[in-house]
């Protein structure tokens, strides 16, 4: 449109009229409404929309579980409320019970309503409702993976999923090859052209070096590598997470973080519960296998590898790997590695019974609940810095945190006795249960005398963010619907890691008995002793 006025008629009464412009409407060539168009919104350096999974669906074995009930069904729930799933998003239900859809859905409904981080909304629960379906088999029913087929098939009809699906086995881990062959057999794990399809396992990755390998050797032959995703949840974690935005995304922690300025670093996972009913999983694997071998490592992997050149699976899986080819085990384990099983004892004001009392557990069994190794990271940051990793079940309170000691000052211009309290400094990253951060450092305490004393100043998320922090299971659930493999443990990963634990195993299962500790404590006498050789004590949390 010409932005020059239209010709007018005048006359000897009229006066002038002058009459704005009308600005001209964009109109966008043809080409640019195509399919290529992209809305401006989603931009990806636009941060205001979060990250929504495309059309897909998420088949759960095993969906009768704890872990199903209390952690998957309620963090898809959360994800739909928070408008992170797709209107036709499905859900399917695979398990022994004799159910329908509508059975299954009051499940859901119900472990929705008791374990949801976010408000129960009828609108939300009708719409996910709609898309959810149960197949009832064993995982050798050939008739139950062929009413599984037809279901996926149908919901790609009514739903839209597009034939994305990913597949969670919720499944002792006996039953992976069993699931995976199943998936292959009847074609559920081809993807239609255009679509994707990826399995989801959680840990153990085996039970040693060997079995793992067969595992991702059996699993690898049915699905590629960048569509497995293996879960640990300690990953998905916000503090965890925040391990990286601490060191690379601040100039005042990176030049102090090696071996010039810390003396050592102590990453601690320890629960205030026994096994529970879990003694036919638990006796067997012990606390090293169960959480060593993979949220520990992975922990200290994070901590002490480089910087990545960029926030991606690759770039993280290469840094990762570093470190963990890089450990070294002490030549003396049996002076630099520690078990123990819980003891009876009163804890949280009532009596507890030992590990070896506990239903379903052999009075002889070594099964360990408490371990402690010291590793070194040999390299040119970490030369020198011992790394001392401790899990266990009936310690004292449930706390998993990383804490980096630092050397003493060199030299202290103060009288010995003005700094009889001063510890030394230490930055202290608290994955749960209170995320945040803890730096303690020496301060002067108020008085005519110089008296130095340890401070603390603290972070905490639910202090400084108005938004909560998203339970685990939902960031990876969506990672896994969006393909984003940044905090999924690699094959090669685990495969390190059972590289460094062997060793230990091999050594324990020869050389006497665990160690007894009493139920509420902080475990063993043979732990404290192990720190001492070197000149430290456990930091108490």
């Amino acid at each position: 449109m010409s932005e020059e006025l239209p010709d007018t008629t005048e006359t000897e009464t009229a006066p002038e009229v002058t009459t704005p412009a009308t600005p001209a409407t964009p109109v966008l060539p043809a080409a640019d409404w195509s399919d290529e168009w992209s809305n401006p919104l989603r931009h990806p350096q636009d941060r205001r929309l979060p990250r929504i999974a495309g059309p897909s669906g998420l088949v759960i074995f095993g969906v009768t579980g704890d872990l199903s009930r209390k952690k998957l069904m309620p963090a898809v729930y959360d994800l739909a409320n928070r408008g992170m799933l797709p209107p036709g998003f499905s859900l399917v239900g695979f398990a022994r019970r004799d159910w329908e859809d509508q059975d299954f859905a009051q499940v859901v409904h119900d472990s929705v309503r008791e374990h949801s981080r976010t408000p129960f909304r009828e609108e939300v629960w009708q719409q996910l409702a709609e898309g959810m379906r149960f197949i009832p088999g064993d995982f050798d029913d050939d008739q139950a993976f062929k009413q599984l087929r037809s279901a996926v098939d149908e919901l790609d009809a009514s739903r839209g999923t597009n034939g994305n699906y990913a597949f969670y086995l919720s499944v002792p881990p006996k039953f992976f090859p069993k699931v995976v062959r199943q998936l292959k057999k009847h074609g559920l794990a081809d993807a239609p052209e255009g679509s994707w399809r990826r399995a989801i396992i959680e840990k153990p990755f085996g039970h040693d070096l060997s079995s793992a390998r067969e595992l991702n050797a059996l699993v690898h032959d049915v699905f590629e590598p960048d569509q497995v995703f293996r879960i640990d949840h300690y990953l998905g974690k916000e503090t965890v997470q925040n391990i990286l935005a601490l060191r690379f995304a601040n100039q005042m922690y990176e030049p102090i973080w090696n071996r010039s300025y810390v003396d050592h670093v102590q990453i601690t996972m320890a629960e205030d519960i026994g096994i529970g009913g879990r003694a036919g999983y638990y006796d067997g694997i012990g606390a090293a296998r169960d959480v060593i071998q993979n949220h520990l490592l992975q922990l200290m992997a994070l901590t002490a590898m480089e910087e990545p050149i960029a926030f991606d699976a690759e770039s993280l899986l290469t840094e990762k790997l570093k470190v963990l080819k890089s450990v070294q085990l002490p030549e003396n384990l049996g002076e630099h590695t520690v078990r123990g099983q819980y003891a009876a004892a009163w804890q949280g004001g009532e009596q507890v019974l030992g590990y070896l009392e506990e239903d379903g557990i052999d009075p002889a069994s070594t099964t360990d609940t408490y371990a402690a190794i010291k590793v070194n990271v040999d390299n040119r940051r970490w030369a020198g810095v011992p790394f001392y990793l401790r899990t266990g079940k009936r310690l004292g309170r449930r706390v998993t945190e990383i804490a980096v000691v630092f050397q003493t000052a060199p030299h202290s211009p103060f009288d010995s006795t003005a700094t009889e309290e001063l510890g030394k400094n230490a930055i202290v990253i608290r994955v749960q249960p209170d995320e945040g951060m803890t730096v303690r450092f020496g301060s002067k305490v108020p008085g005519t005398s110089m008296e130095i004393r340890d401070v603390t100043m603290d972070f905490a998320y639910g202090e400084s963010f108005t938004e909560s922090s998203p339970e685990a299971y939902e960031r990876l659930i969506l990672d896994v619907l969006l393909g984003d493999a940044n905090l999924f443990p690699r094959h090669q990963e685990v495969e390190e890691s059972w590289k460094i634990l062997d060793p230990i195993e091999e050594h324990w299962a020869t050389h006497g008995r665990p160690a007894q500790y009493a139920s509420g404590s902080w475990g063993p006498e043979e732990a404290d002793e192990m720190l001492a050789r070197d000149g430290r004590s456990w930091r108490r949390p």
